[in-house]
């Protein structure tokens, strides 16, 4: 693979040998971007596909400061926040349960892979507050901005979503624990402080 500064300068030349590198390099991570954002793998292709398409169209802009890889999750990121703004998959919220008792000592364990598949199982906008505060790392300041809702709605868009996922966590160990088998990861542990 060539080296991320040769590929920029061939993408900013327009080079497709350059764009399809890129895409080969960057596809697979950006695309788990996408997944956290989605409802079904054709979407987050979709999606995927269009922010690339920014990418390329936007790669003057890139200045090199950070990463090149941050600079392309930054715009996966946006193109998912796009469709979810456009309202194509809007869903109407269901109450949920807000206090759910279970010690974090219980979640140390868990892959990311199992996180991510219950974060997957969440409604979209408890899913995508979700992502962007305890994983991408934006303030409720922000994420109210981004998706056009108060802060106060995103604290507790957050705070339910948290409650949602330890909810389904509980029963996937009670159901692990009723088979017999061990609730345990051996490898690719992730910090669960977001939770």
């Amino acid at each position: 693979m060539q080296a991320d500064e040769q590929l920029i300068e061939g993408c900013r030349q327009g080079e497709r040998s350059a764009q399809r590198n890129l895409y080969e390099k960057y596809s697979r991570r950006l695309f788990g971007i996408c997944m956290r954002y989605c409802d079904s793998r054709e979407e987050a292709e979709e999606i995927l596909q269009e922010g690339m398409l920014k990418v390329f169209q936007k790669i003057e802009a890139f200045k090199g400061d950070g990463s090149l890889e941050s600079w392309m999750k930054k715009i996966m990121v946006n193109t998912a926040l796009d469709h979810y703004r456009k309202g194509k998959h809007r869903e109407q919220e269901t109450e949920w349960q807000d206090h759910i008792n279970i010690s974090s000592e219980e979640l140390t364990d868990l892959k990311a892979k199992d996180l991510l598949t219950v974060v997957m199982k969440l409604p979209k906008g408890f899913r995508t507050v979700f992502n962007l505060y305890a994983i991408e790392g934006y303030n409720h300041g922000e994420i109210g901005k981004m998706l056009g809702i108060s802060e106060g709605t995103s604290k507790s868009q957050y705070a339910r979503a948290r409650a949602q996922i330890i909810k389904m966590l509980e029963k996937e160990s009670e159901a692990v624990t009723k088979s017999g088998l061990e609730f345990k990861s051996e490898d690719g542990l992730l910090p669960l402080n977001i939770l």
